[in-house]
C-alpha cells in the first residue's frame, strides 16, 4: 500500500530549467548559446540532471529563460504539474517568446502567475480561518448565556 505523506517534495532545479526551456520551445543547443561561450548542449543536459544547482548558475539560467531565479529554485514538481495541467493555453501561445525564435515575446511569466495564484489561495485560506474562529467564538458566547 502506498503511504501518503504531507511532506512536500524538494524542488529539482535541473528539471525546472528543462521544463521552462521546453515550455518556450528552446533546444538545449540554443539554450547553451544563451548561457555563454563556455556552454554546450552536453553541459546543458548535465545541468538539467542536477537536483541542486549553485545560485550563480541558477541566476544565469533564469536570465537566459527570462524568469526569476526564485522560480527555478522553488517550484516543486507538484506545483508545476498543477500549473501546466490547469492553465488554459491558447493556440500558439506556448511558443510565443521562445528564446532564439522570431515570435513576439510573451507579456507575462506563467510561473509568476502560478506563484501569484498560490499567494491568493493562501490569503483566502487565512480569511476563511479567521471567519471560522469568529463564528466559533460567537457560538461559545451564545452557549454560555444559556
Amino acid at each position: 500500500m502506498e503511504q501518503i505523506t504531507d511532506t512536500p517534495k524538494r524542488p529539482h532545479h535541473g528539471k525546472n530549467i528543462k521544463r521552462i526551456r521546453e515550455f518556450f520551445g528552446v533546444k538545449q543547443e540554443a539554450f547553451a548559446k544563451q548561457l555563454g561561450p563556455d556552454w554546450s548542449q552536453g553541459k546543458v543536459s548535465s545541468l538539467e540532471d542536477k537536483e541542486t544547482i549553485e545560485p550563480e548558475i541558477l541566476e544565469l539560467a533564469a536570465k537566459a529563460l527570462n524568469v526569476t531565479p526564485t522560480i527555478l529554485a522553488n517550484t516543486t514538481e507538484e506545483m508545476a504539474t498543477n500549473f501546466f495541467n490547469n492553465y488554459n493555453f491558447h493556440e500558439g501561445s506556448a511558443n510565443q517568446g521562445a528564446v532564439g525564435n522570431n515570435h513576439s515575446p510573451i507579456t507575462f511569466n506563467p510561473l509568476d502567475k502560478l506563484m501569484e495564484v498560490v499567494g491568493k489561495n493562501e490569503a483566502l485560506y487565512e480569511q476563511l480561518l479567521k471567519v471560522e474562529r469568529e463564528k466559533n467564538e460567537l457560538l461559545e458566547r451564545l452557549l454560555k448565556k444559556q
